[in-house]
This record gives C-alpha cells, structure tokens and sequence, in this order.
C-alpha cells in the first residue's frame, strides 16, 4: 500500500495494493498491523455503510467529548470527501482537505479523531463505508455549515441535498469552545 500526507496533520490517504486480472481484482482493505506502520495505530469499534444517490451531501459531523477517527472508502460509485481540522489548538484548525474517494481508485481516507467529516455523491449512487474508533453518541455530535464561507470549501455539487439537520449547523467561527474537540 502506498499512503499519501495531505496538508492536514495526521491525515493520510490510502492507496492499496490491487491485483487485478480479468476475473476482477483483489486488495487488502485493512491490516492493522500495517496500518499502525503508516500512522493509524487505531483500534475500531464500529462499522458504518451509507448509499446516497448524487447530489447529496452529508455532513461536516464531528463528536465533541469522545472524537472518532474514521477510515473512509468506496465500495460504489464516487463521492467527493472533506475534512476539517477543528481541533482546538492545532496549528491547522479551520484548515480543510478534499479527496476523490471512488470505486476505481481504490482510495481511503482516514480521519483522525477531532476532525469533522463530510461527503457529496458525484455518480449516480455511492456505498461509502467507514470505520471508526470510538461508537457514534448522537448527544455528542456536532456540526459545521457545508458552506461556511470562512472555510470556502470547493465542493463539486452548487445545490446539494442536505438532511435537516446539516441544514442546521452553524459557521465554525460561531461554534463555543466547549463545544469543540481539543488536540490530544
């Protein structure tokens, strides 16, 4: 597996190893031994799986008092993924990062706790799968507007469906402290 820095501290992509032929291909989605080698020394609790048709967009989530750290990818189709460093006292907060997470890349990314996530379908549907370190607390979740302007993410979708509550959230810069991860 190749894994890639990104321009926030302790995020990486993934990129396996496929072996491919004309049966179709086979790769190693995680190996946890290897995965602490390249900087994800994580112990996952929970699995999670979401189908979306194109146009939606689910987030930016985060938990406040117990962070998850997440490992994304695409089992089908193609989602345009983001993550924001809210971590407060990281040199990188209110910094975000996008990746093109597909079938055809192979690609995963990985969240470190504190981070909040979100994703837009950009196919027609999209099988997003993801691990995480810690199990989902809805009393404990936060969020942040998709389109905080102070932020400026480029997100590839103009009008994107949203859920109710990310329809909600509020600019980063009107969150409480408090209400925020601190860097660990």
């Amino acid at each position: 597996m190749t894994v890639l820095e990104t321009s926030l501290p302790d995020a990486l992509v993934i990129e396996p190893r496929v072996f491919g032929d004309e049966r179709g291909f086979f790769l190693e989605r995680y190996h946890a031994d290897r995965y602490a080698a390249a900087g994800i020394p994580a112990t996952f609790v929970q699995d999670n799986h979401s189908r979306s048709p194109r146009g939606i967009l689910r987030g930016l989530h985060f938990q406040k008092e117990h962070p998850q750290g997440k490992l994304v990818e695409v089992a089908r189709g193609q989602i345009w993924d983001v993550i924001v460093d809210v971590r407060l006292g990281s040199p990188a907060f209110g910094q975000w990062e996008g990746v093109e997470l597909s079938e055809d890349n192979h690609r995963q990314l990985w969240v470190p706790p504190g981070f909040a996530h979100g994703f837009c379908v950009t196919s027609d549907v999209a099988d997003v799968f993801y691990k995480c370190t810690d199990v989902y607390r809805p009393d404990d979740e936060g969020g942040i507007a998709w389109d905080d302007p102070d932020l400026g993410i480029e997100w590839p979708v103009a009008d994107p469906v949203l859920s109710a509550k990310d329809q909600t959230y509020p600019r980063l810069q009107d969150l409480e402290a408090a209400d925020l991860p601190q860097v660990s």
